[in-house]
């Protein structure tokens, strides 16, 4: 990292950022350019490029670390800011002229929007080929705006694992399971022998609470229904209250919603909507839970509480199966997208950067995050369960789909999505329910 003579910014707000939670707050601030992006630092001086984006803490620093190199290669300084009132300060700086030059977009929703009302520059050259040459087209979809590119991924997380233990496994002599009916059937297994609920879930989240339980309806709709079905769902061409959706509840509701099945180490089900979400990977390092659902960033709540992750030992994982054994991979997942507000020739440069390979192989290095960049050397992962969510998103026979929330209006992703999920585990019914979350959707 630079030393004092180029001093970064980081606005660190306090919680878990959470995409889609948009708060209140101040108009400008550090990072923000002087009118669109200036991208050439002042007289004297190395150029600047300011960076703007929801990563904070130490998260941010490893960020800073990341291109730390590339800015002394460079001559750019990359000024970077992170506040988790991201969603919302974005649009007010770009409505009062004063946005980064570069902002890391959490949700394509939001960069969408933002594409949609002018104020981000379509993606140069250089990006547009990097996403060519290293994404799968999926991608390019999230990175573009009603059919012209305006940025490019950062990193990404997969989604839809199951965590468990391992030695208790071979213990008991379970085995993992190919398709959904033997999860529910390898559930059923551990209930009759141990007595005990297998699962455990935490949809707590402070002001985000619900969204882990977003991501189940999610898993289920891709696998049950599949991705032609998911997307219309996600444009809300299909809504809420179609039987195909309701079908992802109901499945989910056999593991959730059965009192015999969760919520370990914690209460009833009910309980499930006050459990923070991290806080079930101490219950799984314990053993008082002996499976969870969760992204590939658990590894670091499960690091946190003291376990070690790996096919022998504390702690391992496998995707959640498909409907049919033997159906192809499908996953859904998240990330973030780079989009730029000045075509300043270092706001460009800066920008193909956080494209290229040479980037996401300098990050993923430090540990902690994954890529789908498919020059991404897995190898270069710091845990094993990153190493094989890397190895799943560059399978050229992966079906990858964004996390559905966050392609919605915020409205519904992050508005009446999660309540409903909120409602959902506290006894209403799922007819309720799929309503009040389609009631979200703004009339066009």
């Amino acid at each position: 990292m630079k030393t004092a003579g180029r001093k970064r910014i980081l606005l660190a707000a306090s919680g878990l950022g959470i995409a889609g939670l948009a708060l209140a707050g101040c108009t400008s601030g550090p990072g923000a350019s002087d009118g669109g992006g200036d991208g050439g630092g002042g007289d004297g001086g190395d150029a600047q490029v300011t960076v703007y984006g929801t990563i904070v803490d130490a998260e941010a620093e490893l960020l800073e670390q990341s291109w730390a190199d590339w800015e002394e290669e460079s001559g750019i300084d990359i000024v970077y800011e992170g506040s988790q009132e991201f969603e919302a300060q974005i649009a007010v700086r770009a409505q009062g002229g004063n946005p980064p030059d570069l902002a890391i977009f959490p949700q394509p929703g939001l960069l969408s929007d933002m594409a949609s009302r002018g104020y981000l520059m379509e993606a140069p050259e250089g990006v547009v080929s990097n996403l060519r040459e290293y994404w799968a087209e999926d991608w390019e979809t999230y990175a573009s705006h009603d059919g012209t590119i305006y940025g490019a991924p950062l990193m990404a997380n997969a989604k839809g694992w199951i965590w468990y233990q391992p030695s208790v496994f071979e213990e008991h002599g379970w085995e993992v399971p190919t398709d959904w009916q033997g999860l529910l059937d390898l559930t059923q297994q551990i209930r009759d022998e141990t007595g005990e609920p297998p699962w455990c879930a935490g949809f707590g989240s402070d002001a985000a609470t619900g969204w882990p339980g977003t991501d189940w309806i999610e898993d289920l709709v891709l696998r049950q229904a599949g991705p032609d079905v998911y997307d219309q769902w996600v444009a809300n061409e299909i809504p809420f209250t179609d039987p195909q959706i309701k079908e992802a509840f109901d499945a989910t509701a056999e593991i959730l919603l059965n009192p015999d099945y969760v919520n370990a180490g914690f209460g009833d089900v009910a309980s499930i909507g006050s459990t923070p979400f991290g806080d079930v990977a101490n219950a799984l390092v314990s053993g008082d839970c002996l499976l969870t659902h969760q992204a590939s960033f658990l590894d670091g709540f499960i690091v946190e509480a003291g376990g070690e992750v790996g096919e022998d030992g504390d702690v391992w994982a496998f995707m959640l199966p498909p409907v049919d054994a033997g159906a192809g991979q499908m996953i859904t997942g998240g990330g973030e997208i780079v989009g730029a507000f000045s075509d300043d020739e270092n706001v460009v440069k800066v920008q193909e950067y956080l494209s290229s390979p040479e980037w996401a192989n300098s990050r993923v290095s430090l540990g902690g995050v994954i890529s789908a960049n498919n020059g991404l050397d897995p190898e270069n992962a710091q845990s094993p369960i990153l190493k094989a969510a890397i190895e799943i998103l560059q399978d050229e026979e992966t079906t990858f789909r964004f996390d559905g929330s966050d392609l919605m209006p915020s409205a519904v992703g992050a508005g009446t999505f999660w309540t409903g999920m909120r409602d959902w585990v506290n006894g209403a019914s799922t007819d309720d329910v799929l309503e009040q979350i389609e009631s979200g959707w703004p009339e066009e």
